[in-house]
C-alpha cells in the first residue's frame, strides 16, 4: 500500500504547449506497473483550456467543482459542472476547460498504452 499525502507533491502550472489560460496541476499519481492508471487533479481558471488531444485508452473527468466546457471534434461543445463524470472514448480528439466566467477543477483518470497516456495535436490549443 502507498499513501501521498495532500500537499505532499507541489501543484505546476499547465504548460503554454498544451493549456491556454491559468492551470494547475496538482496530486499527480501514476501507478506502478503493472497497474497502468494515473491522473491528477487539474484546476482551470476562468477562460482556461487543454489544446486539442487524445488518450490511446480513454479518459475519466470527475468534476469536482465549477463549471466549464468539454468538446469532441466535429461536434458542439457540452456544459458540464461539479458533480458531472466525463467518459471520452480512446482516441477521440476533444479538449476540456472552464468557462468564461467560472472556474473548473475536475479530476482526470487516464490509462498507459506501452507507457503513453496522451497524444497532444501541436497547434490546436486557438
Amino acid at each position: 500500500m502507498e499513501i501521498s499525502k495532500h500537499g505532499a507533491k507541489p501543484d505546476v502550472a499547465g504548460p503554454d504547449n498544451w493549456f491556454t489560460g491559468a492551470v494547475t496541476i496538482a496530486a499527480p499519481f501514476q501507478a506502478s506497473e503493472p497497474a497502468r492508471v494515473g491522473g491528477a487533479t487539474v484546476t482551470f481558471q476562468p477562460g482556461a483550456r487543454t489544446a486539442w488531444h487524445t488518450h490511446p485508452l480513454g479518459q475519466t473527468l470527475i468534476v469536482t467543482a465549477g463549471e466549464g466546457w468539454v468538446q469532441e471534434w466535429d461536434k458542439p461543445a457540452q456544459a458540464i459542472a461539479k458533480g458531472d463524470i466525463v467518459w471520452i472514448q480512446p482516441g477521440v480528439k476533444h479538449w476540456h476547460g472552464a468557462s468564461s466566467g467560472n472556474a473548473l477543477t475536475h479530476i482526470a483518470i487516464a490509462e498507459a498504452l506501452e507507457g503513453k497516456v496522451v497524444d497532444w495535436l501541436a497547434g490546436t490549443c486557438q
